[in-house]
């Protein structure tokens, strides 16, 4: 599970319009964004998307036309892929597969009962990335001339690190878990923002971007970088479980008495609590993630070389996935004009 801050990170979220990203270029932790696409590009009885073939491609279309839009506020994604994961965050992968396992058979038992609303909640449950969905990611984003860089780990450490040393304005992602990895600013809702039906009510929501800076988080919670390493350890991340019945409040309050892990170890031992792994190893991984770096002039270089290629899109999008090729060449000629702006422009202003 990504590490729940939500509710300590309330009071120093910032509502943004996409305009103020103007000529900012992001890492974008790629997982996360294909997921949320996968989620919630879905038919109304919780079907994904998919070709004649049978291939899901509701990553495609969020991928294809989300990007443009970016584009057109002045927006310049840099997408982070995963890499191989730590070994302490096996039992979470093997959790998500469980959890997403039972979705799936209650999304069809639903299915089987007429419930389709409630079908569709569930499907969107059982959303999971393979290797082919990574894979068409990587294909269209080539095709469409959008950088990508492949972490040798997580994702999220990567985009963080590329944030924290000045490659980019910016990470973005769904999770906080960026902010225990160092990333200096944070944007969520960049891939979903829009109006959204709350599940099984009817009820509809505005999400808009949103920036958080980790120096105002810390100064509004009274602590240090590490300190927030161990308040998320504490309530739980990708690589431990946490501590039952410790919540964000009472991990912020523990980790402000404590001057050490060792300090919140001998508490947890006195109140007959203990971690599931050891503090120290999920410590390390943030403080010591594995990634690779990313200077300023490669990634320069690397948006100034990637090109959209239009036959090339058509060709995998319309003749390959069925999608329309009057609309689909329609965007790619708004695409290419929008990078050659972009060019013209100077890709430096953008980084």
């Amino acid at each position: 599970m990504a590490v729940e801050l939500g509710s300590l990170v309330a009071e120093v979220k910032e509502k943004i319009e996409l305009d103020t990203l103007k000529n900012k270029t992001l890492a974008v932790d790629a997982y996360n964004t294909i997921y949320q696409f996968l989620s919630i590009i879905r038919q109304p009885n919780g079907m994904p998307l998919t070709d004649r073939d049978g291939r899901v491609t509701s990553h495609l279309s969020g991928l294809f036309y989300r990007n443009i839009n970016l584009f057109e506020h002045g927006i310049t994604p840099i997408y982070v892929f995963d890499g191989v994961p730590p070994i302490l965050k096996q039992k979470t992968i093997e959790a998500r597969m469980n959890r997403r396992e039972e979705a799936r058979k209650e999304w069809n038992k639903a299915l089987a009962e007429g419930r389709i609303e409630e079908a569709r909640t569930h499907a969107m449950a059982s959303t999971r990335i393979n290797k082919e969905i990574v894979q068409s990611s990587k294909d269209l984003l080539d095709y469409m001339g959008i950088t990508y860089i492949q972490a040798p780990s997580e994702g999220e450490a990567q985009a963080a690190r590329m944030a924290k040393e000045g490659a980019v304005y910016a990470a973005a992602s769904q999770d906080y878990d960026l902010f225990l990895f160092g990333s200096d600013t944070v944007i969520r809702n960049l891939t979903i923002s829009g109006r959204r039906k709350i599940p099984r009510k009817n009820v509809y929501v505005d999400i808009t971007p949103e920036r958080i800076v980790l120096q105002d988080l810390l100064k509004n919670l009274g602590i240090n970088q590490i300190q927030l390493i161990w308040l998320g350890i504490l309530i739980g991340t990708d690589f431990d479980e946490g501590i039952e019945g410790i919540g964000p409040k009472t991990a912020l309050r523990i980790v402000k008495e404590s001057k050490s892990l060792d300090d919140i170890v001998r508490y947890l031992d006195a109140k007959g609590k203990s971690f599931d792994v050891s503090p120290e190893e999920v410590e390390k991984i943030f403080i010591e993630p594995e990634t690779v770096e990313i200077k300023k002039d490669e990634l320069r270089e690397k948006i100034k070389s990637a090109r959209p290629d239009k036959e090339s899109i058509i060709k995998f999008m319309c003749d390959e996935h069925g999608f329309s090729e009057e609309r689909i060449g329609k965007f790619a000629d708004t695409l290419i004009e929008l990078k050659n702006r972009a060019g013209q422009k100077g890709i430096d202003s953008w980084i």
